[in-house]
């Protein structure tokens, strides 16, 4: 006996397989879709990190950029004008000539003449110091007028006054054909401070007239003897 399938169950058949594709296209839209927002949000995502560093390489470059260089200073140009024309002088200093002459042409040579320079007689009188003249040297005024220059012009020495040093200084020295004094000397001392003081005053003195033989001023040597006392 043949089995008759009914129009109603095929109609609940194929409702079941529609429902089921239905739901296979629908989560294959809802995959796709899923798939395509990550894909987009990953391309963003790329995008916006290729942006910065964009960004940042161009300032990098614009950071590095080298200063300008300075302008060097300018060198002043110094001109120099030769002369037109030159002078040549010459270094070369002139060399006395040395000629050697042997021992037998030596003996032909006559001797050397030596030039003994002659002294007359009155250069050696005026070099001369004399002891004894025709007229004494004499100090300007006279004896008395010394005397006097050598009592106003003698500072007594403090130390020697202190100690109550005194006594008699004998000096000698020469008066010059100009009546200046020279070589003054102490013949016969007392105390170094009373020696010291009598030197210091003859030769502070003026010019003395000079001493005189034979009518001309010579050199003479004349001894003064110079007293200290405390009063």
């Amino acid at each position: 006996m043949e089995i008759k399938k009914s129009p109603k169950a095929n109609l609940e058949k194929q409702k079941g397989l529609s429902l089921l594709m239905g739901l296979v296209v629908a989560l294959a839209i809802v995959y796709v879709s899923l798939e395509y927002r990550s894909l987009t949000k990953h391309d963003d995502n790329i995008i916006a990190k290729i942006d910065i560093a964009d960004v940042d390489e161009q300032l990098l470059i614009e950071d590095q950029k080298q200063p300008e260089p300075e302008p060097e200073p300018e060198v002043a140009k110094i001109e120099v004008q030769l002369p037109e024309e030159f002078e040549v002088v010459s270094n070369e200093k002139e060399v006395a000539k040395v000629t050697l002459i042997s021992g037998e042409e030596d003996k032909k040579l006559p001797p050397p003449t030596v030039i003994v320079p002659q002294v007359s007689a009155a250069d050696e009188e005026a070099e001369k110091i004399f002891t004894v003249v025709e007229k004494n040297p004499e100090f300007p005024g006279g004896t008395a007028e010394m005397y006097k220059y050598l009592n106003n012009s003698i500072n007594y020495p403090q130390i020697a006054a202190d100690n109550g040093v005194q006594g008699k200084v004998t000096l000698g020295f020469v008066v010059e054909r100009d009546g200046s004094i020279t070589q003054i000397q102490v013949l016969r001392g007392v105390d170094p401070e009373l020696d010291k003081e009598a030197i210091r005053v003859v030769k502070s003195m003026p010019k003395w007239k000079p001493g005189q033989q034979q009518g001309r001023p010579v050199r003479c040597r004349f001894t003064l003897p110079v007293t200290f006392q405390l009063m």
